[in-house]
């Protein structure tokens, strides 16, 4: 392709093999730029999770403050690190923020194609900007905030701070041709715009990270040995392999007190299940815990309460049990949807059926804009003016786990153009072919073609046209006399027109449709 003198009609091929491969080339960006933005959902969707557990282990070890000066230090870290990692998210967020604010569509991943905002932004005329030393200055505020905070006491963690937010320079390459990089320019500059997001997702993902880690080893350093049994200074402890359990399911939740070691078994076990007593037959001792052995029971909510009975010096100390835990039933059906068909329709009600998984629908709030609730998890959309819906979902967990909330867009759509009828037939494209006799008798109607809904349209008026003839308004569904007059006078083989087709939806006449596509018909004698 290269060589050589060419003719004109190779040169042509050689053009078009270029263009097949550029071609080639756009189609796989466009695949590349779309597992970066679901890349970029998913680590978000984790950032969320993050978010809830960090919350619950810093109302715990705040809680607990009080208790001695060793758990005041804890929750004073704690909070410490909470600002530090929401502070430094937040800024990233901002950033983000930035990239997407001229977009109609920030979920439109192919279109993210380009550097140059970022470039412009961070790293303009080959030079650093003020805005790409912000970048990097916050990750190393974050950074020596952390490992401040951290101390000796956890050097795995520090390490792994130091590695995932290192701000130095970038050895590019091997040998002689090696060069250096700094760190927006290795990791920003020149990438699409989606990568770019996905990497600063991916660095909210690690804040996140660490600050669990870091609350996980406060709450577990935390836990106090104490040496005197008592129920003020003791609470039983229940873990299990899971968080919820289907019907069919043993149940292999695991009671005990904070320490579990053989002097902290229970002298006698007094436990009941939702009000029964649990038999002999159905736990064992496993060191200082009470391993329950039975079935997991019906769908719901269930509690386990009693005493477990300790001696110490040879009296017998109570300890209160006071724990629950979920049943649910297993999945009969999957949830199916098609990528980008979140589609309501204005002028009708869509039904729809919303509700968390494992929460009881009583327990689940939906609002939006022409949002009403039918029944359980039935609800019905009517929309109104605008191109979008969101509708907003929160939930109360069960046993006072707090709340989860959600939230999903949906595209508003107009009834499509309905096409016009007569006896029922559009021609398909072209005439209808009828006797005049036939078309004086015939209704005229309007359908929906291929629509979800099945709207009943009431048509009110419409427009007669025979050739040479006067065109004729006509009130309801079929020919007046006027209209029966000018198509006597049509000729065998000729083409009337009905057309301005005028119709209402059955019992919302308030909705406006698309004109209604005319009818032609050929008569036949």
């Amino acid at each position: 392709m290269a060589g050589g003198k060419l003719s004109a009609r190779q040169k042509m091929i050689n053009l078009m093999y270029l263009v097949f491969i550029a071609m080639l080339a756009l189609n796989m960006s466009k695949e590349v730029l779309s597992a970066f933005g679901s890349i970029n959902e998913k680590l978000a969707r984790a950032n969320t999770s993050y978010e809830t557990k960090n919350a619950k282990a810093l109302t715990d070890l705040t809680a607990k403050e009080g208790e001695n000066e060793k758990a005041k230090e804890t929750a004073d870290i704690a909070r410490q690190a909470n600002k530090l990692s929401n502070d430094y998210v937040g800024f990233i967020e901002t950033q983000k923020s930035m990239l997407t604010a001229d977009l109609e569509d920030a979920t439109d991943y192919e279109t993210m194609d380009t550097s140059s905002l970022l470039d412009q932004t961070y790293f303009e005329g080959g030079n650093l900007t003020e805005a790409g030393q912000k970048y990097m200055d916050e990750m190393d505020k974050y950074k020596n905030g952390m490992i401040a905070l951290m101390g000796d006491n956890n050097p795995e963690l520090v390490a792994q701070v130091k590695n995932d937010f290192n701000t130095a320079d970038i050895k590019v390459g091997e040998g002689p041709s090696a060069t250096t990089q700094n760190f927006i320019n290795y990791n920003f500059v020149g990438f699409p715009m989606i990568s770019s997001i996905t990497k600063m997702t991916q660095t909210q993902n690690d804040v996140k990270s660490v600050e669990n880690e870091l609350m996980t080893k406060l709450l577990a350093g935390n836990l106090k040995a104490l040496t005197n049994i008592s129920e003020a200074n003791y609470e039983t402890v229940m873990t299990t392999s899971k968080g919820a359990y289907y019907s069919s399911d043993s149940f292999d939740g695991v009671l005990g007190l904070g320490r579990v070691d053989e002097s902290t078994k229970p002298e006698r076990v007094e436990l009941k299940i939702d009000g029964r007593p649990i038999r002999a037959d159905q736990y064992e001792f496993m060191g200082g815990r009470i391993a329950l052995k039975m079935g997991a029971g019906g769908v719901g909510e269930h509690k386990i309460t009693g005493n477990l009975i300790y001696l110490q010096d040879g009296k017998e100390v109570v300890v209160k049990v006071e724990k629950s835990y979920t049943t649910i039933g297993k999945p009969n059906s999957a949830t199916i949807a098609a990528d980008k068909m979140n589609v309501v329709y204005r002028g009708v009600s869509n039904p729809m059926t919303i509700d968390f998984a494992g929460i009881n629908p009583s327990k689940v709030n939906a609002s939006a804009p022409g949002l009403s609730k039918k029944s359980g998890t039935s609800y019905t959309m009517t929309p109104g003016s605008g191109r979008e819906v969101t509708i907003s979902v929160s939930a109360t967990l069960p046993n006072g786990g707090g709340g989860v909330s959600d939230k999903a867009t949906f595209r508003i759509k107009d009834i499509p153009r309905p096409t016009g009828a007569i006896r029922g037939e559009d021609g398909n494209g072209g005439c209808v072919k009828m006797q005049r006799q036939g078309l004086e008798k015939s209704s005229v109607s309007a359908k929906l073609d291929d629509f979800d809904f099945d709207l009943k349209l009431d048509v009110t008026g419409f427009s007669f046209k025979v050739s040479g003839q006067p065109t004729i308004k006509v009130s309801g569904r079929k020919l007046n006399g006027a209209a029966s007059s000018a198509l006597r006078k049509a000729k065998r083989g000729e083409t009337v027109q009905i057309y301005d087709i005028n119709a209402k939806i059955s019992g919302n006449s308030g909705y406006k449709l698309k004109k209604i596509s005319p009818i032609c018909i050929e008569l036949t004698n």
